[in-house]
């Protein structure tokens, strides 16, 4: 027999996968201002990458309040573990790149994945709470799926742009890999 949502929203192991899925989005956002600051200390020549991130950075910080909002409705709190992890794992990503002489065009490109990765994250997350009977929560995911998205395109929309001036900073012999 097939469950219901009645059933569905009954279930301590379905409300246990929420949450983590709510304590996963929350150490991502975590991670992504890592990220998104380590970038930002060393962009000196893309102001328009610059741009996005500054305003992306802003937004995310928003979105772990969020985060943090749906989480203590529950009686819980971000994963402390988890959220160090992500953010030392950002720490080295964005140091990984550095070293390259093509650092902008690295960043651009893990950028744009890692938004995808939001994008796919919150869409299971409004999945998990219209499935499980935590309806009120969908807004606000909403809010944050259509930011995650937004900056996926800006990014998107930027990494033609961003190849051909590091293209041109290079041939004319500029500082081009940040």
């Amino acid at each position: 027999m097939a469950s219901t949502t009645a059933d569905l929203a009954s279930s301590e192991t379905v409300r246990s996968i929420f949450v983590t899925g709510l304590q996963n989005a929350h150490a991502l956002e975590k991670e992504a201002v890592q990220l998104m600051s380590r970038q930002l200390e060393r962009l000196e020549n893309y102001p328009e990458m610059s741009d996005i991130l500054r305003r992306h950075m802003q937004e995310t910080e928003q979105q772990i309040r969020r985060l943090d909002e749906m989480l203590h409705t529950f009686g819980e709190d971000r994963s402390l573990l988890k959220d160090v992890a992500t953010q030392f794992m950002a720490n080295l990503a964005a140091a990984g790149h550095m070293p390259m002489a093509d650092e902008i065009l690295k960043n651009t490109f893990a950028n744009h994945a890692f938004e995808n990765f939001e994008i796919a994250a919150y869409m299971s997350l409004i999945a998990m709470a219209e499935a499980s009977g935590y309806g009120r929560f969908v807004p606000a995911l909403q809010e944050t799926l259509r930011e995650e998205q937004n900056a996926a395109q800006a990014i998107r929309d930027q990494i033609e742009p961003i190849t051909r001036k590091y293209l041109m900073r290079e041939a004319q012999g500029l500082k081009a890999d940040r």
